[in-house]
């Protein structure tokens, strides 16, 4: 694959690309945004009722577990996504590979994990629903936000369990950490310690030079006389 590197991401010192045409995430980023944003503020607007007392009960079956479980799952999913939008813009600047090995991870467990908690909301609100009697809504007051709250809770089951799927790929991309030094993966190039040969053997170099203003110059005689015996 051109132009990609590690993890999916572009190869450092590539021209910046907001948004990556290699993956669809920032479009299932946006919806699972959108989604918990309906969830939370359904349930925060009109996911409690009056009933003819100053005390408000929650329209799940008057369980307000239900109603607070969905407010948590709506609030940080919302933040989760924020977070993850942020790092998907910065994660091709991102030149370590320790680094984004990490950022994959961290994605991948969470996209996971809070796949796992939109089932358990999806359930849970469905369950308390079905036991709500008519007489604990009167004028059907908060129907339309509980149905709501259960339909998006479903629907950000399937973002979030596509994000995890992409996450998982992007992990898969990740290129194989035995074949890199220490330095390397800290985002230095290894330094070759001896010059590459081409092969054969390495013929020696005779770097001796002579001393300089020395050619031409004869020999000195010998200063000496030869004794007479």
């Amino acid at each position: 694959m051109d132009g990609v590197g590690s993890f999916g991401a572009g190869l450092a010192g590539a021209a910046f690309d907001r948004f990556p045409s290699s993956s669809n995430r920032p479009i299932l980023r946006v919806l699972s945004w959108v989604f918990s944003l309906v969830v939370f503020a359904s349930i925060v607007n009109e996911g409690y009722v009056n009933l003819g007392s100053e005390r408000l009960h929650c329209v799940f079956n008057k369980n307000a577990d239900a109603c607070n479980y969905g407010v948590f799952c709506g609030l940080l999913g919302l933040l989760l996504c924020s977070f993850f939008f942020l790092l998907d813009v910065k994660f091709q600047q991102i030149s370590s590979i320790k680094d984004r090995k990490k950022a994959v991870m961290l994605e991948v467990g969470l996209s996971g994990f809070w796949t796992f908690l939109w089932f358990v909301s999806f359930c849970f609100l469905a369950n308390q629903w079905s036991r709500t009697a008519p007489k604990d809504l009167p004028l059907n007051q908060g129907a339309d936000a509980a149905r709501a709250s259960i339909a998006f809770s479903f629907f950000s089951i399937l973002t979030w369990a596509g994000l995890t799927v992409r996450a998982v790929q992007k992990y898969l991309l990740g290129t194989d950490m035995t074949l890199f030094t220490t330095d390397h993966l800290d985002g230095v190039a290894p330094v070759t310690p001896y010059p590459p040969t081409t092969g054969g053997a390495i013929e020696p170099s005779d770097n001796y030079q002579s001393p300089p203003f020395t050619e031409g110059l004869e020999a000195p005689a010998p200063t000496y006389q030869v004794p007479i015996y």
